[in-house]
């Protein structure tokens, strides 16, 4: 939204405040966008009943919260993303009253992912009702923007319905910032001040610790390495699994290991420019090709990554491509632990890796190319 706004464009951010904020819906402008931001139920942090209501309720709200902010105002251009696929009847009351462009920026397939993940039976009522919402969704989108060509083929693939020609890749995009190279001092004094080993080589993860990540696999790793030498992994997010895997690290006593459940982002940036290997991991049992958006982070600061994904997720064909990281398997232990000693025990390779990474970033994944794949339209 920043780039667009950069680039001249006049610039409405619709976005949601929980009520367990206790603030009121509220019109600000933040460095030159104005942005609505509209109290609603919780959605996050609650159980599934007030996450289910507060979910149905959400439509209602914006539309509300819409004619009563921007009555006067005309959109050209709408852009919203997945998840969640319930601002069918916001879009649809906008693209109505305005005769606006509709581009979907398509970052999840749902209801699909959680039917891998046995979350929803697939042709249950509840999964009828979201898969309805979904192709109203598709129907309504002008434009689809996907993370990556298997995305493209499987949303053709499962939806015959829609036109082939409104289908793009338009992958997670960042700003990146300017590389600063460290001294070893500086490297040291940083690592110092987040209790990390100077020493070690830094193994990082970043970002949502939850079921799509398959866990289990991840406590296997972790477990694997407890005896190895010069090694330390540091995770940080937050889900549903973080307690499982906290408690498990401090029943284990494992000193090469840490996990932290929130940082700024300044400070997680500052780690990871002194980090050495980002770590990847989705659950064996997607059958659509999800493509995070950390990955983009680790590249950012040139890392090399080492990922443990699903067969159907062209990650793995990404990172072959730009030769800037290291695949294997969900679930197999053997392949990832010999990927690990591999970057473990070669810091030309982590060096080179982590560069081709960082090109790879500036020639695909950069906003200022979003922008002109949205704006052709």
């Amino acid at each position: 939204m920043r780039e667009f706004k950069d680039r001249g464009d006049e610039v409405f951010v619709i976005c949601q405040r929980e009520k367990r904020y206790d603030k009121q819906t509220e019109l600000k402008n933040e460095l030159g966008i104005q942005v609505l931001r509209v109290r609603t139920g919780n959605v996050t942090k609650t159980g599934l009943l007030e996450k289910g209501i507060s979910t149905l309720l959400i439509e209602r709200q914006f539309i509300k919260a819409v004619k009563e902010y921007f009555k006067n105002i005309r959109f050209d251009l709408i852009i919203y993303s997945t998840p969640p696929i319930t601002f069918v009847k916001v879009v649809e009351f906008i693209k109505k009253r305005d005769g606006s462009k509709t581009y979907l920026l398509l970052k999840d397939i749902f209801p699909q992912n959680a039917v891998d993940l046995g979350i929803i039976k697939e042709r249950s009522l509840i999964w009828q009702y979201f898969r309805k919402k979904e192709r109203n969704l598709y129907a309504l989108s002008d434009n689809i923007g996907c993370m990556s060509e298997a995305n493209v083929d499987y949303v053709i693939k499962h939806n015959s319905e829609v036109d082939r020609n409104k289908v793009e890749v338009c992958p997670n995009s960042i700003k990146p910032v300017e590389m600063h190279d460290y001294s070893s001092i500086e490297r040291n004094d940083i690592r110092l001040k987040y209790n990390i080993p100077t020493e070690s080589v830094l193994y990082i993860y970043g970002g949502n610790l939850g079921k799509p990540q398959g866990i289990d696999f991840l406590m296997d790793v972790l477990d694997s390495v407890k005896n190895m030498e010069n090694i330390f992994f540091l995770i940080i997010g937050s889900g549903t699994e973080f307690n499982k895997i906290k408690t498990e690290v401090i029943r284990s006593k494992q000193m090469n290991i840490k996990i932290e459940e929130y940082m700024p982002k300044n400070e997680f940036d500052e780690i990871l420019s002194v980090s050495d290997v980002g770590l990847v991991f989705l659950d064996k049992r997607f059958t659509i090709p999800n493509f995070p958006s950390r990955i983009n982070s680790y590249m950012e600061f040139g890392l090399p990554i080492l990922a443990a994904t699903d067969l159907n997720t062209d990650v793995k064909d990404m990172l072959h491509e730009a030769k800037c990281g290291l695949w294997s398997p969900s679930g197999d232990l053997e392949s990832f632990m010999h990927n690990v000693v591999n970057l473990n025990s070669n810091e030309v390779l982590r060096l080179e890796m982590g560069s081709n990474g960082r090109t790879y970033l500036e020639e695909n994944f950069t906003v200022d190319r979003t922008y002109e794949i949205i704006i052709s339209h």
